[in-house]
């Protein structure tokens, strides 16, 4: 005689330890709710910039305001307090996509740093000024690192990617910890609600601290027009040469470091220093650490002929908003 034993689901079971019980929900909603009381002290240090607050800006020191540099239309804005008070630009990193603007800022406590970055999983919250007011909403990180291209097509790497909903005009707000710390700028809305913010890193703050002395950031360049490793294949094979992997020039600029260094349209650039380049990004990386008055040596191939070519670039001194 046969004998049938049936094992139910613990899935299925109410009374499982698998299903959370109202009192560990109830647990998480208060934690929830603790950590945005906590998250919302930030909300007093949002504004928002433009008419209708076409962008939002964080108050980072007295009488200082960060912001998105595409937020701006001139040296001055309107910085939205009670007073509609304007506000004039002290620096902008336009590759950055970062500017900080003097106004008074009154008695507005300034943002705190995150002295942790953001991690995968993490529960954060965003801050967005708009036309009724200053908005809070959470959401958790889904992705580090991410790389996305600058208003300048300029990559920015290690951006935060989080999940908070943010309605229009949200560049240039924040997204904080549970504590309301900072652990980026918004800046860069991608599909299906996810949005992209520049981390709070040391370099950043560092830049903050520059624009908010009055001094632009201006990215080191070449001075010439390039074209992916895909297109200059493409051309160089158009033109009966061989294929080779690394960055075309498309055209030079007059006067520029890179026309003063001999480097001509057609040109690939194949290396940097000792390194072999493929990528675009790899090359602006390589400009980053350059500083005034430095070289920097880079191979080329000019059609079939591979030639080194050292680029100097000269001291110059930092703009500021006097020009």
């Amino acid at each position: 005689m046969s004998t049938t034993t049936t094992t139910e689901s613990a899935s299925n079971d109410p009374t499982s330890t698998n299903s959370p019980s109202k009192a560990q929900t109830d647990s998480v909603l208060d934690a929830l709710e603790h950590a945005t009381r906590a998250a919302s002290s930030v909300v007093d240090s949002i504004v928002g910039i433009g008419r209708r607050s076409r962008g939002s800006g964080v108050i980072v020191a007295p009488n200082r305001v960060l912001t998105s540099a595409h937020n701006l239309r001139d040296r001055t804005t309107q910085v939205n307090f009670p007073d509609g008070t304007q506000g004039a630009l002290l620096g902008v990193d336009p590759a950055g996509d970062l500017a900080v603007l003097e106004v008074d800022t009154g008695d507005r406590p300034a943002v705190t740093w995150s002295a942790e970055p953001a991690e995968l999983g993490q529960i954060v919250f965003a801050a967005s000024a708009s036309q009724q007011g200053a908005r809070l909403t959470w959401g958790t990180v889904s992705a580090t690192d991410r790389t996305f291209r600058g208003p300048h097509r300029r990559p920015i790497t290690g951006a935060i990617e989080h999940t908070a909903p943010l309605p229009r005009g949200a560049s240039g707000g924040v997204v904080v910890d549970r504590t309301g710390a900072v652990l980026g700028i918004n800046t860069h809305r991608l599909g299906d609600g996810f949005y992209l913010a520049r981390p709070a890193t040391t370099d950043l703050r560092s830049i903050v601290d520059r624009l908010s002395e009055g001094v632009d950031v201006r990215p080191r360049t070449l001075g010439i027009s390039i074209a992916p490793p895909k297109a200059a294949r493409h051309l160089r094979a158009s033109v009966g040469l061989p294929e080779r992997d690394g960055i075309l020039i498309r055209d030079v600029d007059d006067g520029s470091p890179a026309d003063a260094a001999g480097l001509k349209r057609g040109d690939l650039i194949v290396a940097v220093g000792d390194g072999e380049i493929t990528q675009i990004p790899e090359l602006y990386a390589a400009l980053e650490l350059v500083a005034d008055g430095d070289t920097l040596t880079l191979g080329i191939v000019r059609a079939t002929d591979e030639l080194t070519v050292t680029v100097r670039f000269e001291a110059t001194a930092s703009e500021s908003p006097e020009g």
